[in-house]
């Protein structure tokens, strides 16, 4: 035992036998300093988020464009900057929060102000304004003292010092090897003279891609600028730039000491090492192949939900409030189109950045969505909303989501795309849940078709649209054949031996359970969706008006607020008794309870004088006293003219607009009795005239002439589910029943014709054939492409060779 130490063995014991809660928090402590600067990043995603300004957009930014893209890891100078800057922040905060400024008189008038200026640049007066702003530099610190214990600090300096041991002073130094943020413009001496201005950039070599990212991604920077250093006089020369703007400034010296000369030299100063950059990251000398396409899709993904369902909070505030009733009507809101076809736009232009394989449109695309998504979130989003983007909670999780698929993005190109693209994501593995994740993939309308379409768009290929559907859809049988045969070697079934009842009950009982349910599904769901989830609709306002003959109304009354009273238990139970023996009565009242019940209580004298002119007063009392002819009483109705037995005191107010009397209640089908009187006011200003109704058979008699009413208000549905219960019970049969029994009577009928292509017992062969024509199409082979395709094709013409392909081994 030659490195044996008793020091280290005694302290892992004692490591060992520590609490395991004290375990778990060194555990979290080691991953907290293993992603130090994840942490960073988060913290300064969280201040920019709820600051919402121009000071803190800065660094957001430089993290998506410059740390996230930096190979191995973001430089020296991009952790300073984000120190000096955050710094330079919280004094110009600090500063800015005196009360001498203007714009801090009228705190709590612009604060919610979005575009007012101090708000937007980040120096409003404000409570807690450098908190966010503390953490953040306490984050940065921490990763620094991390760096420096692990010696990564100040690893850039030293390659800066070794290389300037051998350059001048007045050259442009790029740093060769493994290129990374410190390939920059180094130093320029600007009293040199204008021959002695070089550049030194590396001999480009060939962008090797390797499947095997780990060795790869382990090299260390001091390893490759020591290996630089040994091949420096080999491997690279010095070249002139042949840049315009390098021409222009290298034309004279006297140029170089002008004021536009100077300009030009500070363009450059900035310009080459953001360009050296790029181009290194680009055409890297090696690259950690990955695949991470399937995150930023479901980054994406979440971002549509959180759109669909939160739309209102991208639009005007007088935006409905959910999507659902706003299609219900017809309306689509601008805001929701908008986002929608932004948001599925940039998923299909990422697509087709993965199947291209193009690492430089994908540098370009994260270029013009980190500044294209920061300008809309936070310049004209809160114009549109007119609230700031620190009050709209749904916009925050739709970019802090964003910010992830920002930060996968960066790490797909720092990486580079993987150089073969082989079948779905979801076939990697033979098992229940592939199985079934594939299927529901599967079932969302139009998917598959897009995703082929695509695919054959923007694949290189020779096969046709129809043929690349083709190979598509066998491919998708032939993997859900592949999964049912490892789950029948997962789980054997003997042969000569019965099924057992647990597979039976539950595999048969819930398939049985289910088709019941669907076969009962609108029953169901219409009985069950106002007596348990229903809402009580009561009536606002309740009016009568009683016409006699087409003539002027006589009487106009209605009840609100105070007038309309609710029973209480002891008069709800009374009530109930009052009808005992009555069983049709009885089943009514079954469907409702005290709640659903309003006792309207109206003024007996009519809110309205009587206006009618002579002649038709006349001619009214002629008609009333001829009881030969026919005249009507239009109480909201019309019933015959006798006033006897006439009053519905009774009236059911279901879920649609018709109120009708609830004849069960009334007693051997025979309404109330009220009495009509009319009242002659004669004084000064002239005679008025006004009618008096007055109820006779009043369940809560009162002295004066009123009138009762009782209304029985049916539950109506949540208005989540309106749109449903609004087909109605024949409507949801046709629609859903119907529907979906013809997917299930597919299932079991026709079973006959497709045997020949289920009853596979080996399909390895076929799915390797399906594969080896995805392979060959990645490496450019379309000739041999279309020759296995054929060889696919006359497969499934051959049931002979299908059999002979699909044998046991």
């Amino acid at each position: 035992r030659m490195f044996h130490d008793d020091e280290l063995e005694e302290s892992e014991k004692f490591y060992v036998g520590q609490p395991r809660v004290l375990l778990l928090i060194y555990a979290l402590y080691n991953t907290l300093v293993a992603r130090s600067e994840m942490v960073c990043y988060f913290v300064i995603i969280l201040n920019h988020m709820i600051s919402a300004s121009m000071i803190t957009l800065v660094l957001p930014i430089l993290i998506f464009l410059w740390a996230m893209l930096s190979v191995p890891r973001p430089s020296k100078r991009f952790w300073m900057t984000a120190i000096v800057y955050t710094e330079v922040a919280i004094v110009i905060k600090y500063f800015f929060q005196f009360g001498f400024f203007p714009w801090n008189k009228y705190v709590d008038y612009t604060k919610d102000k979005p575009y007012h200026p101090p708000n937007i640049i980040g120096i409003e007066k404000k409570e807690g304004y450098v908190h966010y702003d503390l953490v953040q530099l306490l984050a940065l610190f921490f990763h620094r003292s991390i760096l420096k214990c692990h010696g990564l600090w100040d690893e850039d300096e030293k390659g800066d010092s070794s290389s300037n041991k051998e350059d001048t002073d007045d050259e442009l130094s790029l740093t060769g090897g493994r290129r990374d943020s410190s390939a920059s413009l180094k130093s320029v001496n600007l009293a040199a003279s204008v021959e002695s201005i070089h550049v030194h950039f590396p001999e480009q070599q060939t962008a090797i891609r390797r499947k095997s990212s780990s060795s790869v991604s382990q090299l260390s920077h001091r390893s490759s600028f020591s290996s630089h250093r040994s091949k420096r006089g080999k491997c690279y020369e010095s070249l002139i730039i042949s840049h315009p703007a390098f021409l222009l400034f290298s034309a004279s010296y006297g140029v170089l000491k002008s004021r536009c000369g100077l300009c030009h030299y500070r363009t450059l100063q900035v310009y080459v090492p953001i360009r050296q950059f790029f181009y290194n990251l680009i055409h890297p000398d090696y690259s950690a192949v990955t695949d991470v396409y399937v995150l930023m899709f479901l980054a994406d993904t979440v971002d549509f939900i959180i759109i669909v369902f939160g739309f209102w909070a991208f639009g005007k505030h007088s935006a409905a409030a959910d999507i659902t009733s706003s299609l219900s009507e017809d309306q689509v809101p601008e805001a929701f189109l908008v986002m929608v076809l932004i948001q599925f736009g940039t998923m299909v232009v990422d697509r087709a950045l993965y199947l291209k394989k193009t690492v430089m449109g994908k540098v370009i695309f994260q270029v013009i969505l980190v500044f294209g998504i920061h300008f809309w979130m936070f310049f004209i989003l809160p114009g549109v909303t007119e609230r700031k983007f620190s009050q709209n909670t749904v916009a925050q999780l739709w970019y802090f989501v964003k910010c992830v698929y920002f930060g996968l993005s960066a790490y797909q190109i720092r990486c580079g795309y993987p150089t073969r693209v082989l079948g779905n994501f979801l076939t990697k593995s033979y098992n229940y849940v592939n199985l079934f994740l594939f299927q529901g993939f599967r079932l969302v309308p139009f998917l598959t078709e897009l995703r082929a379409v695509m695919d054959w768009v923007w694949t290189d290929t020779t096969l046709s649209l129809s043929s690349w559907i083709c190979v598509e859809d066998i491919y998708a049988h032939i993997f859900i054949l592949k999964c049912w045969r490892e789950s029948e070697k997962r789980y054997p079934q003997p042969r000569g031996q019965k099924k057992k009842k647990v597979v039976k009950y539950g595999m048969g009982g819930m398939i049985i359970i289910l088709l019941i349910c669907i076969v009962w599904f609108p029953l169901l769901f219409m009985s069950l969706i106002k007596s348990v989830a229903g809402i009580t609709n009561k009536p606002l306002d309740v009016s009568i008006t009683i016409t006699l003959g087409g003539y002027q109304p006589i009487f106009t009354m209605s009840a609100q607020q105070s007038q309309l009273k609710d029973l209480n238990q002891t008069g709800f139970n009374a009530f109930l008794g009052s009808y005992r023996g009555n069983t049709a009565a009885l089943q009514f009242l079954e469907g409702y309870g005290k709640e659903d019940i309003t006792l309207a209580d109206l003024e007996g004298n009519s809110n309205s004088l009587w206006t009618i002119s002579p002649p038709s007063r006349e001619k009214m009392i002629q008609g009333l006293l001829d009881f030969s002819a026919e005249f009507t009483v239009v109480l909201s109705w019309t019933i015959q003219r006798t006033l006897e037995k006439v009053y519905p005191y009774y009236i059911k107010a279901p879920s649609d607009s018709l109120a009708k009397p609830i004849k069960q209640l009334l007693t051997d089908c025979r309404w109330e009795n009220i009495t009509v009187s009319l009242v002659k006011n004669v004084s000064e200003e002239g005679v008025r005239e006004w009618w008096v109704l007055n109820q006779l058979g009043k369940r809560y008699k009162t002295s004066e002439e009123s009138l009762e009413l009782f209304i029985f208000s049916d539950k109506v549905s949540p208005p989540s589910l309106g749109f449903l219960a609004g087909y109605g019970i024949m409507g949801l049969y046709a629609s859903v029943v119907l529907v979906i029994g013809k997917f299930v009577r597919e299932f079991f009928s026709g079973i006959s014709h497709s045997i020949m292509f289920e009853e596979l017992p080996n399909v390895d062969r076929i799915l390797k054939l399906c594969t080896d024509i995805f392979l060959v199409r990645e490496t450019g082979e379309l000739e041999l492409e279309e020759d296995l395709y054929a060889k696919l094709i006359f497969l499934y013409r051959s049931p002979e060779t299908m059999i002979k392909w699909t044998r046991e081994k």
